[in-house]
């Protein structure tokens, strides 16, 4: 009998002991969830620098076709020259650096909504990107040029574009340059827009068009995997400068990734990842 009474004593004792672990363990599963959510929500709530570097992350975004800016190698591994100077700008800041393939023209709603902290693709500085951003100083000197396999084709001003059939790519900033061109109603029934560039050069290289108008970082790439089969015209179409786009007001973010890009100036740094990518220094930082 004393037996029995001492096994059921022992039997509810231990099922107290189970009920209070269990508890205790409620208890902390609800402190860590209640601590997850204030995070989340202290991260919501902040903007800016402070947003950025509460979480001790920068996620850019970018289209991962844009060769040499970010673009898949033949392993797929994304690599480029944004690709290197966001990573060492990220190194300086002290911040891990997160690479977001992205739909192009989904971009200003991944930048609102936060997936993406800023947009780093050798993006050109146009008035309607001024106005929808918070952009960085400029930071690379890039032209938009015209390149053609036919060495004795002549191209010296716009007014022999009317005899030239071009090709370049749709929404680009080639093509926005050569629209803002005062005389580009005379040649623009001349020009073919293609979805990719490598569709542009596989039409100049089938005779489909003369020439192709391009930014001259990506020109150049393709070139030099081309054995140099392509020419520069004399006449191209200016400077078309690069920047970073960060949310619009976040004033700060620009201001820390300038100020990251003017460090890897002064210690060498981004003179040698463009001597790496376009065999020159190209990297600048002007307002």
């Amino acid at each position: 009998m004393k037996k029995n009474l001492m096994k059921k004593f022992l039997l509810v004792l231990s099922c107290l002991l189970a009920m209070g672990l269990l508890a205790a363990c409620s208890d902390s599963d609800q402190k860590q969830n209640a601590n997850n959510a204030n995070n989340q929500q202290n991260e919501t709530e902040l903007t800016g620098w402070a947003y950025i570097e509460n979480k001790g992350e920068l996620i850019v975004g970018l289209d991962d076709a844009f060769a040499p800016m970010g673009f898949r190698d033949e392993d797929g591994n994304l690599v480029g020259f944004d690709i290197d100077l966001a990573n060492a700008a990220g190194e300086y800041l002290g911040l891990d650096v997160t690479f977001k393939p992205i739909d192009w023209d989904a971009k200003d709603m991944e930048l609102s909504s936060k997936r993406i902290d800023c947009i780093w693709n050798g993006m050109s500085v146009l008035p309607e990107r001024i106005e929808a951003y918070s952009l960085t100083k400029k930071y690379l000197n890039n032209k938009i040029i015209i390149m053609t396999l036919d060495p004795e084709l002549n191209i010296t001003s716009t007014a022999d574009l009317a005899n030239v059939t071009l090709g370049t790519q749709v929404s680009s900033a080639a093509l926005s340059t050569m629209q803002a061109n005062p005389d580009w109603s005379t040649f623009e029934a001349n020009v073919t827009e293609y979805a990719t560039y490598d569709e542009a050069i596989l039409a100049m290289q089938g005779g489909r068009v003369q020439a192709i108008v391009v930014d001259q970082v990506l020109g150049e790439y393709k070139n030099a995997n081309m054995d140099n089969a392509m020419s520069v015209c004399d006449f191209g179409f200016g400077d078309d400068f690069y920047a970073i786009g960060c949310r619009k007001g976040e004033t700060d973010v620009a201001d820390k990734i300038n100020e990251a890009i003017q460090a890897l100036i002064d210690n060498g740094k981004a003179a040698e990842i463009s001597e790496k990518w376009f065999g020159t220094n190209i990297v600048i930082l002007v307002d």
